[in-house]
């Protein structure tokens, strides 16, 4: 059994991205600049808003945090967007979900100029994705595929079970790994909560992802010996054991599963670090198309 190290891919990822903004700055070239929206004062979208901002100064990004008031109306934040929209320094726009109720998710999505939507969300980025065509992927199953990348875990013809249909991780994650690239050419089956015969077809699966929020859901049961197993979840469970009242689970069952795995990720450090190292990589790749 091998552990797919996120924080190692993602350090990797970071490093590469730093080398190369070390050389647009020699050149004289644009900086990629990323700007994060948050709107209200949600404890985990603080946290990651801080982490992302974090990462771009480590790697040599410019970036711009804008802090909206929670009651912000709709109109207002849209028309927030589409300053960024029009501002030629900021080379990708990402708003931290979620928002307030009274704010469409939808609608702020829609207003993102799709050549600034590194987030992946935008309706045009993921009918790209669909067609094959060049696009801004999703963070979280980019960062995935990169993985898979980095430890050349053979996917080819492989029988791919995704657990869960969001169209942040489920659906372009199938989409992906059944695409004719390498990591890519799985035959996918996409399972969700009304999927009747799953444990069936999690026994059948060559890899496993599992993006379905619930706290160690995958059981040992569930997994074949040798399956790759991908575990997208991270929930805060209560443990009075713990210092700080709570442990973070992922949705596999690691210490029963992990034994009979080829390769897993755990959690925390598995495929959370991979997503910011993503958003990254399709900030420079949208500061390098426009400039």
């Amino acid at each position: 059994m091998q552990i797919l190290d996120g924080q190692l891919v993602s350090q990797a990822t970071k490093d590469e991205l730093k080398i190369k903004v070390g050389q647009l700055r020699t050149e004289g070239k644009k900086i990629p600049h990323l700007a994060a929206v948050l709107v209200g004062n949600n404890g985990a979208s603080e946290t990651y808003v801080g982490s992302k901002v974090r990462t771009c100064e480590e790697i040599g990004f410019k970036s711009t945090l804008i802090r909206l008031d929670e009651n912000i109306s709709e109109y207002k934040l849209l028309k927030e967007i589409e300053a960024l929209n029009n501002d030629p320094d900021i080379d990708g726009i990402l708003v931290q979900l979620p928002l307030p109720k009274h704010i469409s998710d939808e609608e702020v999505i829609n207003t993102i100029d799709p050549s600034k939507d590194v987030d992946g969300f935008h309706p045009i980025s993921v009918g790209r994705l669909v067609q094959g065509l060049p696009t801004f992927v999703a963070a979280t199953p980019h960062g995935i595929m990169l993985i898979l990348e980095h430890y050349k875990v053979e996917t080819k013809g492989k029988h791919a079970v995704v657990i869960g249909r969001s169209n942040i991780v489920g659906r372009p994650m199938s989409i992906l790994l059944s695409a004719n690239t390498n990591p890519g050419n799985c035959t996918v089956t996409l399972c969700h909560s009304q999927t009747k015969n799953l444990k069936e077809l999690c026994l059948q699966a060559d890899i496993i992802v599992a993006a379905l929020g619930k706290p160690e859901f995958l059981t040992a049961d569930m997994v074949k010996e040798g399956a790759v197993v991908i575990d997208v979840g991270i929930t805060r469970v209560a443990d009075a054991s713990k210092k700080r009242g709570y442990s973070i689970k992922g949705d596999v069952d690691f210490t029963n599963v992990s034994p009979k795995c080829s390769y897993i990720t755990p959690v925390p450090g598995g495929v959370g670090p991979m997503t910011i190292a993503a958003l990254m990589k399709n900030t420079y790749a949208a500061c390098l198309a426009k400039n």
